[in-house]
């Protein structure tokens, strides 16, 4: 029956976000309405907690169990731009007994074992597999019983949450012990509109979102985090990639070069965290900047990012509100801790998030803490929530599944490690990978990367 299936939406507080969301679960109830049966229970997971950590759902296991525990059979969970068919949904878990344990979803796996899976199952990375969230998945409400018993005698571990898709069905699997995901051909990630979609239950909007005019490039100011050791290698990457989609650019540095040129904000380099050039590059925007410029971003020398993209990004914003922009991490949030922009991905700040910052008393408790989660433990200190986007990214192409990646627009990758940096740029975010690149025609094929 549909009223045995709990939707859960990874909804965001941000405006833009919270919108799509309860378009979301207005679509599913209508659909549940058409059908004549009884409402089914559709859950926002940022009205959910009060706490901290609720979009990493593990916590919320206990409440899961107790209160849906005894007339539910699937919690079901979907990002706010997946499509449900509700009837094929309903058919499809009907394929399942929900009285055992089951953990259902789109297969995703590494090809090779990366660092932001911590090198898992290195001998042969394909083995694991772990869900697609943009296609939905779902827990038989005996796996939720027995998650919520697991977590309350054995806390979760670790202090980072980085990859949750991989993490969750890691804490799942429990060293094989527990069920492994089982791929379900009817969960997709094929765009609504796509012509081979009539078996599908779910689907997903895959594309960059755009509300309107992208925001002007006059309206993004970039700031460039380097240093002197990084001016001859890194540098020139940015020049020869994404330097000409940026209208104001600067590059901050211990060192001022006027080949580059570089702006010395006084801060020595550090080899671990950068707090104190990052704090420094937010008070220069606030007062420096054109009073007019409504949104800052904030990359390292080796981030690869689209500012074309961004800017259609961007127009789905109110720069009236604070925002926070980025790939959210988490730390700590089994314990109250907070979650936080990873920097090497790219940080977007609105004009007022730098301003209500600033103005709090919140800073660096040392120059060489790390700049990304020193803001987050400011922000979330505010109330300020941080806006999570899966198109930047704290890592390479390769690092991601291709499956991931194959319903994304993306906005950034990070780092130049054993990679061709440029041709990771024109293949993944040039605004058109026909561009010319000094004066020849370049086109590379994702494939090749």
């Amino acid at each position: 029956e549909l009223k045995e299936i709990v939707f859960i939406i990874q909804s965001q507080s941000n405006s833009f976000h919270s919108k799509k969301a309860e378009d979301l679960k207005r679509d599913i109830l209508k659909q549940a309405a058409d059908l004549g049966k009884e409402l089914p229970t559709v859950l926002l997971i940022h009205q959910l907690d009060g706490h901290e950590g609720a979009w990493t759902i593990l916590p919320l296991m206990r409440d899961f169990s107790v209160t849906y525990g005894r007339n539910s059979s699937w919690i079901f969970f979907c990002e706010e731009d997946t499509r449900i068919q509700v009837v094929k949904l309903l058919e499809t878990l009907g394929r399942f007994d929900g009285s055992k344990e089951w953990f259902l979803g789109k297969a995703l796996y590494d090809e090779e074992s990366t660092i932001i899976h911590h090198y898992a199952f290195a001998e042969n990375p394909t083995v694991f597999k772990f869900p697609d969230f943009a296609a939905g998945w779902a827990l038989s409400i005996p796996l939720v019983k027995k998650l919520a018993k697991k977590l309350k005698s054995e806390p979760l571990k670790s202090d980072f949450t980085i990859d949750l898709k991989h993490e969750i069905a890691l804490y799942i699997w429990q060293k094989g012990e527990g069920p492994h995901l089982t791929p379900v051909p009817e969960f997709c990630t094929d765009d609504v509109n796509s012509y081979n979609v009539d078996h599908c239950a779910t689907t997903f909007s895959n594309f960059l979102p755009l509300c309107g005019e992208p925001v002007k490039k006059e309206d993004v100011f970039v700031a460039v985090k380097t240093c002197q050791k990084f001016h001859g290698d890194r540098i020139p990457v940015v020049k020869k990639t994404w330097e000409r989609e940026a209208a104001l650019i600067e590059y901050y540095s211990d060192y001022a070069d006027i080949s580059i040129p570089t702006i010395d904000l006084g801060i020595p380099n550090t080899d671990r965290g950068h707090c104190g050039k990052t704090f420094a590059i937010l008070e220069r925007f606030l007062n420096h900047s054109s009073p007019r410029t409504p949104w800052l971003v904030i990359v390292d020398d080796d981030t690869l990012i689209s500012i074309f993209r961004l800017r259609k990004l961007l127009s789905c914003y109110d720069p009236n509100e604070p925002v926070f922009l980025g790939e959210r991490y988490g730390y700590g949030l089994g314990t109250g801790g907070y979650s936080y922009i990873t920097g090497g991905g790219g940080m977007v700040f609105s004009k007022i998030a730098v301003q209500k910052l600033l103005a709090s008393k919140c800073r660096c408790y040392s120059m060489d803490a790390p700049d990304d989660m020193v803001l987050g433990m400011c922000f979330s200190g505010l109330g300020i929530p941080i806006t999570h986007s899966p198109l930047f990214h704290q890592a390479r192409p390769m690092d991601y599944p291709k499956g991931y990646l194959s319903h994304q627009i993306p906005v950034s990758f990070h780092k130049h490690w054993n990679i061709d940096p440029v041709k990771v740029y024109f293949t993944w975010l040039a605004p058109n990978t026909d561009e010319s690149l000094n004066g020849k025609k370049v086109g590379y094929n994702r494939e090749d990367l």
